[in-house]
């Protein structure tokens, strides 16, 4: 299992923009094999910064969802919405792997 970790740097003028988006990404990343953890939005603290964690079986499940996402014209209109309305300054994407008791 691996777990995808994107930390975002949004307009904090457009957080509403942002959460829009990361609604559209939860419903996609789940429709293409994925299952997604949510986005999480600045409350205290930062107010530029954001989270999203989804999870796939493995690595390779993780890249056939990105071959999957350049072909789905819902990915590719979630994408220019963000474009559109900037609400995404920047992001970092890591991988991780779960710890269980």
């Amino acid at each position: 299992m691996v777990t995808c970790y994107l930390k975002y740097v949004i307009d904090p003028y457009k957080v509403k923009e942002f959460e829009e988006y990361g609604k559209i990404w939860i419903r996609l990343v789940n429709k293409l094999g994925g299952t997604h953890q949510g986005y999480f939005l600045p409350h205290e603290g930062a107010n530029n910064i954001a989270y999203a964690l989804f999870t796939f079986p493995s690595l390779a499940a993780y890249e056939e969802y990105r071959v999957k996402m350049e072909l789905d014209a819902e990915c590719q209109e979630a994408y220019k919405f963000a474009e559109e309305t900037k609400c995404i300054l920047s992001y970092e994407r890591s991988f991780m792997r779960p710890v269980f008791k």
